[in-house]
């Protein structure tokens, strides 16, 4: 697990420090090399730039191996403590890790609705009610006014057609009239030649011709007649129905430009999405609020806590702000010492390795100097200067 987040990068394993980079050592350059001057005093050189940055990070090593000794320490005065003492810094603790889970599940939750939908609602937050009933309102209008249209366009329809219908029953009307006209003409004629020609009685047959004749043209006459008193009737009623529609169709658009206006505006498509929204926010206002309480129970815990610990002079009593749990739970307090201590023999390892390269180094540079006598200002100087940093 980790532990005291404010402690330093980890170092790289000993053995890999240098290995990897180190220049060959002094019996390992060749006779021709040896024999260049100018070649064995950059070599020092490289050694002694190395032997600096070995001591620096030597200097990082000690200073984390205090640091990791001093928290050791503080979790040997914390197993010390009396129960008594122990009791009051458990239940800070406990308060703490309890506030802390909560404010990550809090912060783990999905959301409902986006920032930019709250930010929305939030900025209208005193007008959204009004204009959720507004919308919904407007909706069951729209939706009222259509099926009139519908209504009315069918009504429309079936009496243009009612008319279409007549007018051809008028035509037809029309041709049988003629059709009439031209059998009693007809009919005139033929009992006209049997009366002259034949010399036949064609009282009874004038009089069967004249009363069909009579009785069909009068029957063909109220048809068209009552046809043609139908027909205006349909034109007044298609009339009728269009005045409606265009009146009832001024009224959509304009019901239909706010229902579209407050939809665009709060981005929804309908009042029941808008509505959601409104109750996903009021939800959310109450989320954050909790949350902001949660934040303020937890920052008092946490003061509590410190103050708490410091009184028995911890070397860092903050950082068990984060490790709240190993105050309450004894294996993560356990879990805790254990990495501490693996970490420190860790960095006992690296300490000794980076010793021993500083050493070697220092002797090689000695053979050299001695053996090739050279001891110039400049390697003289730098040699100095390594040597009176301060280790430890």
């Amino acid at each position: 697990m980790g532990f005291f987040k404010r402690r330093k990068k980890k170092k790289p394993e000993p053995g890999r420090n240098y290995q990897a980079h180190l220049k060959p050592r002094a019996d390992e350059i060749s006779q021709e090399a040896l024999r260049n001057r100018k070649n064995i005093q950059h070599y020092i050189i490289n050694c002694c730039e190395q032997i600096i940055e070995a001591k620096k990070e030597l200097e990082e090593e000690k200073a984390e191996y205090r640091m990791v000794t001093d928290y050791l320490n503080d979790i040997q005065v914390l197993e010390e403590l009396p129960e008594e003492d122990l009791a009051e810094i458990h239940n800070a603790a406990e308060n703490v890790r309890k506030l802390d889970r909560m404010r990550e599940e809090y912060q783990n939750t999905e959301k409902k609705i986006s920032d930019t939908q709250f930010a929305r609602m939030q900025q209208e937050e005193d007008r959204i009610p009004s204009a959720i009933m507004r919308l919904q309102t407007n909706e069951a209008y729209q939706t009222a006014i259509k099926k009139d249209m519908n209504y009315l366009e069918g009504e429309k329809t079936e009496w243009h057609y009612n008319k279409l219908e007549l007018l051809h029953q008028q035509k037809i009307l029309k041709l049988l009239s003629f059709a009439l006209l031209g059998i009693f003409a007809m009919s005139i004629a033929v009992l006209f030649v049997l009366r002259t020609g034949f010399h036949k009685d064609i009282r009874y047959a004038w009089m069967a011709v004249l009363l069909v004749t009579a009785v069909s043209g009068f029957g063909i006459f109220m048809k068209m007649n009552s046809n043609q008193t139908e027909i205006k009737r349909s034109e007044v009623n298609i009339n009728h129905a269009i005045e409606l529609l265009n009146k009832i169709k001024f009224k959509y658009v304009n019901v239909t430009n706010a229902v579209d206006y407050a939809r665009e505006k709060y981005r929804v498509k309908n009042s029941y999405e808008l509505n959601y929204i409104w109750e996903q926010y009021l939800n959310e206002v109450k989320e954050r609020e909790k949350f902001e309480k949660m934040n303020e129970d937890l920052q008092y815990f946490n003061d509590k806590l410190v103050r708490l610990l410091k009184r028995y002079r911890l070397y860092d009593a903050e950082v068990w702000i984060n490790q709240s749990g190993a105050l309450v739970d004894k294996n993560e307090m356990v879990e805790v010492k254990h990495n501490l201590i693996v970490r420190r023999q860790k960095l006992r390892s690296r300490i000794e390795f980076n010793n021993k390269n500083i050493r070697e180094r220092r002797a090689e540079i000695d053979n050299i100097l001695k053996k090739q006598n050279i001891n110039t200002p400049e390697i003289r100087e730098i040699i100095d200067s390594i040597d009176q940093l301060r280790v430890g």
